[in-house]
């Protein structure tokens, strides 16, 4: 089957965005997009379908297994991993499109800079000062969140997501439900609701959107609970830090 893959690419942060179409042909039917990337870029004879040659396609990859979460971008529409995306099952009427993530500022074509994101869990102190262990009524829950890849779809579909904003989204929400099975200090739950809980329009948008399959709605009531409605019964002030 031969498909043609419409990819947005930039040369810089700054330049016009444009479209290069390329064909790529599938043998077994089970070709993903980032191995039709990597055999474009290997081809050093690649053209577009006009018959003019390209530069290599600059994108994100490591592990192309679905464990990295690197090669996250904007497939026909939905954001989604490259390496899991087959193209005959994607397909639109022939065609691909690939397009960076939207929520993230762009470094060239198809990679972006995930720094806003790695910023907001450190903002978040995504991490334990001392050893801790998970407590056995949550171990099921913490192993959920333990699968985040941090690729930022989840952030992509996000109505109320914005880089720079105080909200930081699921892709924060997700780790932080994670360190609350452990320990669920007062800082540590004033920093969740700050930027978390006041933030989410409750839209769950990201609900079916993760590649790794996070039961995200699960993660988040208990995780509300545990840094909102918990402290407001016990008479403590869940609203400021």
């Amino acid at each position: 089957m031969k498909i043609t893959l419409d990819i947005t690419r930039r040369e810089s942060p700054d330049a016009e965005p444009y479209i290069l179409s390329a064909a790529f042909e599938t043998v077994t039917g089970s070709e993903t997009a980032a191995y039709a990337l990597t055999s474009l870029n290997a081809d050093p004879e690649r053209r577009d379908v006009n018959g003019k040659p390209f530069p290599p396609i600059r994108w994100e990859s490591s592990c192309l297994q679905k464990k990295c979460g690197a090669c996250a971008m904007v497939i026909c529409g939905k954001p989604m991993l490259a390496c899991d995306a087959r193209l005959e099952a994607v397909a639109r009427g022939g065609r691909v499109t690939l397009e960076p993530l939207k929520k993230f500022p762009v470094i060239a074509d198809l990679a972006v800079d995930r720094e806003p994101m790695f910023a907001a869990l450190a903002e978040m102190k995504q991490w334990l000062e001392e050893h801790g262990e998970v407590r056995p009524k949550e171990t099921d829950r913490a192993f959920d969140a333990s699968k985040c890849l941090q690729c930022g779809c989840c952030l992509e579909v996000c109505p109320n997501f914005c880089t720079g904003s105080a909200f930081y989204g699921t892709a924060a929400a997700v780790p932080a439900s994670r360190l609350m099975a452990v320990t669920n200090d007062a800082e540590r739950a004033a920093l969740y609701r700050k930027h978390v809980y006041n933030g989410c329009g409750k839209s769950l948008a990201c609900r079916n959107i993760c590649p790794a399959g996070i039961d995200i709605d699960s993660l988040l009531v208990n995780s509300n609970a545990a840094a909102v409605w918990k402290r407001r019964r016990k008479g403590g002030n869940p609203w400021t830090l």
